[in-house]
């Protein structure tokens, strides 16, 4: 009884993660019946929405971690990976830019232009792990690295 909950579960939890990757055209992601072994890391476009959304929940940790005045946004997502582990952890390499927004007056970087005062721009490499849980509707972000 138990093998077949286990069983059923991870089929499941694989077939909601092959729709949920499947959002984007461009990423090729293998079906269900594929050798793919579950929590096995899966490249994914850089486009893609739930990449876009964790690669925002990086930067919210790199600015609530930082002396910055101003507040960083992502500028460019160079590399991302997803693996199915309690949810999805996101493993992603992103540019990101220091915003004209100071933190003091802003907690939305939706509005936020990078800085256009060239003793003002600044420019960071980032690698941020994020885990997400959808079902509990929590992100954690344990790994927040720029230089």
């Amino acid at each position: 009884m138990a093998v077949n909950f286990t069983c059923s579960f991870a089929a499941l939890c694989w077939l909601a993660f092959w729709g949920f990757i499947r959002t984007s055209d461009d990423t090729y992601v293998p079906p269900p019946n594929s050798t793919m072994k579950p929590g096995f890391p899966v490249p994914m476009n850089t486009d893609n929405p739930g990449v876009r959304k964790a690669a925002r929940f990086g930067v919210y940790r790199y600015n609530n971690s930082s002396n910055d005045l101003f507040l960083f946004k992502e500028s460019q997502i160079n590399k991302a990976m997803v693996q199915i582990v309690r949810g999805l952890k996101y493993m992603l390499h992103v540019e990101i830019g220091r915003t004209v927004c100071e933190k003091k007056e802003h907690s939305s970087l939706d509005n936020c232009h990078f800085q256009r005062e060239k003793k003002l721009q600044q420019m960071l490499k980032c690698y941020f792990e994020v885990w997400i849980t959808p079902w509990l509707h929590k992100a954690y972000v344990p790994t927040a690295a720029c230089h």
